[in-house]
């Protein structure tokens, strides 16, 4: 008898356990080679453990159990026979040809799907993950052959909201459910505390005129799509602008470390978006460097792997500067919570029609509160509210992302 035992990898500087998240396969089941087994928890991200033989697995570990770096969590008999009739799993694939696939099996399902029922056939990862959430499988779309449901099934279902019907459990009992914080989610905790206790974090507000960037979108989004492959959305405008102002204000871009201020002649700008495991920061690096449409594709990029879980915490780690957008649900204000050690974060709201004077006149106008959380102790405020101003000037003047936070007609004039 051959025994692998599978100990916990380190998923990175800093982090010296992790927690069993769920386990994918149960005691005894047969496992192949680089087949995922289980999602961890560590305090950054959720991290998948592939299995590094095939075999016969015993569990070690159960979920919720937390587990240090080195730890075995497993046992994988390689010398066992593999059982007839159990399916193939193939290893992982490279994101980019997952994608290409998934595209092809919608397309083949549109063709071969069978007709939806309460009693939809799901991968045994879907059904866990439905499960665990209440969820019907009747109110999943299955994207797999003949309608199957798939683990990116739910998570998105679980992302773009649901059916409140759907939800199993909600019909006016007393009942309590208590579940246990995940590490990730225990971690979040603290680090929002620690910043509320630690830092001198204050808040400044303006509206910005969304009316300029709305036309430069009608007008040129279906040639930006055509040309770079990517949708033209807020948020390449409003990093741009930041990245600007950063460089006019570099106090806003840097942190304090000890007794020193550090200074960064670079801008990696954290982007908040959602996922079903909540909110993560991916980091756009040397965003400063980049063109919108390198910004749109980034953001993509980055945005789809949080969503599938696939996010890296080299993907998180960093940051000088963090954008939130509450607008995408529905927020009209709000004070955003600095993401440490960074010193500043600004917040993006919803855009409501509202009222405005121009020229003596009161016009609509499609307007966006903005807000920039800041540390009092490294920036003053005079410099917060010059660079929220300067950043709601450049969104009202699309021109001046072109020409480095200048008027065009000044970079004429030599001024």
């Amino acid at each position: 008898m051959s025994v692998l035992e599978m100990k916990v990898p380190s998923p990175g500087e800093s982090i010296s356990e992790v927690e069993i998240a769920t386990w994918l396969v149960s005691d005894g089941d047969w496992v192949e080679k680089d087949q995922t087994i289980a999602e961890v928890d560590s305090d950054k991200a959720t991290l998948e453990l592939p299995a590094e033989a095939a075999g016969v697995i015993t569990l070690k570990a159960g979920e919720g159990d937390v587990v240090a770096v080195g730890d075995v969590v497993c046992l994988i008999d390689t010398a066992a026979k593999r059982p007839e009739g159990a399916p193939v799993v193939e290893a992982k694939k490279p994101v980019e040809e997952k994608q290409q696939e998934v595209v092809k099996e919608q397309a083949s399902a549109k063709q071969e799907a069978a007709p939806a029922s309460s009693n939809k056939d799901a991968s045994p990862v879907a059904r866990k993950i439905m499960a665990e959430h209440g969820l019907s499988s009747a109110s999943v779309n299955g994207s797999g052959a003949h309608g199957r449901i798939t683990k990116k099934d739910v998570l998105q279902a679980l992302s773009g909201g649901i059916d409140a019907s759907a939800i199993q459990g909600w019909g006016g009992t007393r009942n309590e459910d208590r579940k246990k914080m995940s590490s990730l989610r225990r971690k979040i905790a603290q680090r929002l505390v620690s910043v509320k206790n630690e830092t001198a974090m204050l808040t400044t507000f303006n509206e910005v005129n969304m009316q300029p960037i709305m036309d430069v979108r009608a007008k040129y989004k279906e040639q930006f799509k055509e040309t770079h492959g990517v949708g033209l959305g807020f948020m390449s405008f409003f990093t741009k602008a930041v990245t600007e102002a950063l460089n006019l204000y570099p106090a806003v871009n840097a942190s304090i470390d000890g007794d020193e201020m550090v200074y960064h002649d670079y801008a990696d700008i954290g982007i908040a978006v959602s996922s079903p495991k909540g909110l993560m920061v991916p980091v756009l690096r040397n965003a400063e460097t980049m063109s919108l449409a390198e910004i749109e594709a980034e953001i993509k990029r980055l945005a789809i792997k949080a969503r599938d879980g696939k996010i890296t915490i080299e993907e998180m780690t960093g940051g000088t500067f963090t954008i939130t957008n509450g607008g995408v649900f529905g927020s009209m204000l709000s004070t955003p919570i600095i993401n440490p050690p960074q010193s500043a974060i600004l917040g993006m709201h919803n855009i409501v029609d509202r009222p405005v004077a121009e020229n003596g006149q009161v016009v609509i106008r499609p307007v966006m509160y903005v807000a920039l959380s800041y540390d009092h102790r490294i920036i003053d405020g005079k410099e917060s509210v010059s660079f929220l101003y300067k950043v709601k000037e450049m969104l009202e003047q699309p021109e001046k992302l072109i020409f480095g936070s200048k008027d065009p007609m000044e970079i004429l004039l030599n001024l």
